[in-house]
């Protein structure tokens, strides 16, 4: 009787603890350096995670509680399309950065609402998505047209 209430009762916190890591999700994301450079020639350093497949892109940043300020996550749709992005279960505010194949900022969709589900459009096809912390690209005069370069994004030209 003891041993069956315990295997009832470890069945039940490893159930819990399934529920807990699904519901936070479970990707795993690899990282890269990228480099913003603006117009007026500054370059600004980041390490982004890499959200490649459709597993790492619909779990994104959801339930982070914290980012570092040089830090970020870059999604590679893997052709130029027209892209819908959702601050769905996601706590940070963000600057979603629209980017074209050839790295060019096509679009700034600045200080995105946590757990809205509005839909936050590229505005027209685009290659990647990066997302930062809210007010950075404000703060560091990033605009469209300037430039991104990485390993993934320089892959790509």
């Amino acid at each position: 009787m003891i041993m069956r209430s315990v295997f009832v009762a470890l069945l039940f916190l490893f159930s819990g603890l399934v529920s807990l890591a699904s519901a936070q999700g479970s990707e795993t994301f690899d990282q890269e350096p990228l480099i913003i450079m603006n117009s007026k020639g500054s370059q600004h350093r980041f390490t982004v995670e890499l959200a490649l497949d459709d597993g790492q892109r619909q779990q994104g940043l959801m339930y982070r509680k914290t980012m570092a300020a040089d830090a970020g996550m870059l999604f590679d749709f893997g052709t130029d399309r027209d892209v819908t992005m959702w601050m769905r279960n996601t706590v940070l505010p963000l600057d979603m950065l629209f980017i074209n194949a050839d790295g060019s900022i096509h679009h700034i969709h600045h200080d995105a609402v946590p757990y809205s589900e509005s839909i936050i459009s590229s505005r027209g096809p685009i290659r990647f998505v990066l997302e930062l912390n809210a007010g950075t690209a404000a703060k560091l005069g990033i605009n469209p047209g300037d430039r991104v370069t990485s390993r993934r994004i320089s892959s790509t030209k």
